[in-house]
């Protein structure tokens, strides 16, 4: 039985303690690693050599927080794959994490099993989404014909929406950033919503990553 190698990134030493004793009880896993932020576990990374499968990712932490040390694995590190595990269920925070590169997102109230599946899921497969996040999956056209013609369909200014989309600009914000008033904003979100079938604005930046359009 091939064991998964796992490392826990949280400044709450309490949770990441409870977090290695839940893993401690099924034989699969093995915690190599528990840092108390990114900069921490990239030093644990280059210069101790350690060499997780997964990473259990916290959002919030000091010094270098959840966001920039999962960015950091994506460009150096792209084999480690990461779960972000937070208290954290806010759309700014989730679209943040999966731009950075991560897997799946957790939350801290999760059960032990959905923990377990997730981690067996990304190690396997490359990726795992709760109900929170497959609910922005469900309606995103998958079919590489459908997707390019999608894509085609967009306008330039559409084009840049979305890109701004991706960031962390509120609606408010994108409209300045375009000079645009707020209502045309909402126009230009119900119109790509409608051509790219997608329900919300975390299902509008998976789509963007997917295919590039960020």
């Amino acid at each position: 039985m091939e064991t998964i190698k796992i490392a826990i990134v949280d400044d709450h030493k309490m949770l990441s303690g409870a977090i290695e004793k839940m893993l401690s009880i099924n034989k699969k896993y093995k915690v190599i690693n528990t840092s108390s932020n990114g900069e921490e576990f990239i030093h644990a990374i280059e210069v101790e050599h350690i060499n997780p499968d997964v990473v259990l990712m916290d959002v919030n932490m000091p010094v270098k927080n959840g966001v920039e040390t999962t960015q950091y694995l994506k460009d150096h590190f792209p084999e480690i794959k990461v779960i972000a595990l937070t208290m954290e269920d806010d759309e700014k925070t989730i679209i943040a994490m999966l731009k950075a590169g991560a897997r799946g997102y957790l939350l801290k109230e999760m059960s032990p099993k959905i923990l377990f599946e997730a981690i067996e899921t990304v190690h396997d497969k490359g990726v795992f989404y709760t109900d929170m996040v497959t609910q922005c999956l469900l309606n995103i056209r998958t079919e590489e014909k459908l997707v390019k013609e999608c894509v085609e369909d967009l306008k330039d200014r559409e084009k840049e929406f979305i890109k701004l989309a991706c960031s962390e600009l509120t609606y408010k914000e994108i409209a300045d950033v375009m000079f645009l008033s707020p209502k045309t904003i909402d126009g230009y979100r119900d119109s790509v919503f409608v051509k790219l079938d997608v329900k919300s604005r975390v299902g509008l930046v998976l789509f963007a990553i997917k295919n590039q359009l960020h």
